[in-house]
């Protein structure tokens, strides 16, 4: 069963840009929120994103490799 994840960012962060590589490379689904739309997740997250959300709400924030959200995701079942 695969998880769903969450990629926490905002349009033209190159940082985002990456991390969505990273997501994209190992073939996860994922979706991802723009924190500019909710100021919860603005004031939550405006200094830390990218930041990847596991299927039990676990974070995993940026920098982060295919290597370490490979391993993030085997601890987070």
């Amino acid at each position: 069963m695969q998880k769903y994840l969450i990629l926490y960012g905002t349009v033209g962060c190159h940082l985002c840009d990456d991390a969505e590589r990273v997501l994209q490379t190992l073939g996860l689904a994922y979706q991802t929120i723009d924190i500019i739309d909710d100021n919860r997740l603005l004031e939550k997250f405006a200094t830390s994103i990218p930041v990847l959300q596991g299927a039990d709400e676990s974070y995993l924030y940026w920098p982060f490799d295919t290597e370490q959200v490979t391993h993030w995701l085997s601890e987070h079942r």
